[in-house]
């Protein structure tokens, strides 16, 4: 995966995805939001020159009609060129429930590595501890919350007091965020999306240092994927909810439980990460539809040239290709 304007051209998709989603922001329909991300992420695929198949999806293939684990996209398996084999790990909207709140941090997601280079994650919880570059190598998921709070705010040069932590806000934190509280630290608590959390703490201008808690596997491997092109780090372990989950996963042939994935173990080789905003948050704006068109503003980064790029794209719909806007219901 060499090819640099790749990276230019999937932005394409994020911005598909986010648009099509934001047209139901507020609505209360998260799960006709998701869809509508889905379907304009799909055909968006069918535009950029790769051969992809996705391992980080939303789901089975019976459980997903599109974008499902093992799903092949991009055009280059029609042409029959050589183009690019890649993995491919979507979120096509990260936060539904945030998109049909109207709530902040709602973005559209996607990763890109060379062929195998992404962990076959299960969909299970994954425990995670994410930070940026100035605290890289200092953290350890083995340790306490209060532990490495200490390290971190020594990294950064600042107080405990003053660093701040982002924190899905679950009754299985509660003791989490006890700590983390008498630890002295302040908590930004947020309904979904710990793949922005886990983006922001490498964002000096967001105000996050660290993300502590438990979610998604699949979002693991995103955030992994994000922060290996910015120089920060994720520690993650699985946490099975069943006994059905930890037997599914080991034929998956993932290590045992308590096994400590490192950034690295989670997305390896050369990554392209891609987000575009759906609604207003820390990380991204949102979609800002006017007249006949609207407003995006996305990231996109490579691993290896360490490259971020924000961009703020003006979209006209009246010579747009309808694939990038809208969705039929």
């Amino acid at each position: 995966m060499q090819d640099r304007n790749l990276a230019l051209e999937v932005v394409r998709i994020t911005e598909a995805a986010a648009m099509a989603s934001a047209r139901l922001m507020g609505k209360g329909d998260r799960k006709e939001a998701d869809r509508v991300a889905v379907e304009a992420m799909r055909r968006a695929f069918d535009t950029i020159d790769i051969r992809g198949t996705v391992v980080i999806g939303e789901g089975e293939r019976d459980e997903a009609p599109m974008l499902w684990i093992g799903e092949t996209v991009g055009a280059g398996w029609a042409t029959g060129e050589p183009s690019p084999k890649v993995d491919i790990a979507v979120d096509p909207l990260e936060g539904t429930n945030l998109c049909a709140t109207g709530e902040p941090d709602a973005i559209s997601v996607i990763a890109i590595a060379d062929d195998g280079q992404f962990l076959n994650a299960p969909d299970t919880y994954m425990q995670k501890l994410a930070v940026g570059p100035e605290a890289r190598g200092l953290i350890d998921l083995r340790e306490s919350p209060t532990w490495n709070l200490q390290r971190i705010a020594k990294a950064k040069g600042k107080r405990v007091q003053d660093c701040t932590a982002v924190i899905l806000d679950r009754e299985r934190h509660a003791e989490l965020i006890g700590e983390v509280r008498q630890a002295g630290a302040r908590i930004r608590l947020i309904g979904d999306g710990d793949v922005s959390g886990a983006v922001m703490t490498a964002n000096p201008d967001s105000g996050i240092d660290v993300l502590f808690g438990t979610g998604g596997a699949p979002e693991g491997v995103i955030s992994a994927a994000a922060l290996k092109c910015i120089g920060g780090e994720i520690q993650a372990r699985l946490r099975f909810r069943s006994e059905e989950e930890r037997q599914r996963a080991y034929k998956m042939g993932v290590k045992p439980e308590d096994f400590i994935y490192r950034t690295d173990d989670l997305a390896q080789g050369d990554v392209v990460f891609a987000a575009t905003g759906v609604t207003k948050g820390y990380l991204l704006d949102g979609v800002r539809f006017f007249g006949n068109g609207a407003k995006t503003e996305s990231i996109v980064m490579r691993s290896k040239s360490g490259t971020v790029r924000v961009i703020n794209a003006t979209h006209h719909f009246d010579t747009k290709p309808k694939y990038s806007w809208a969705v039929e219901s």
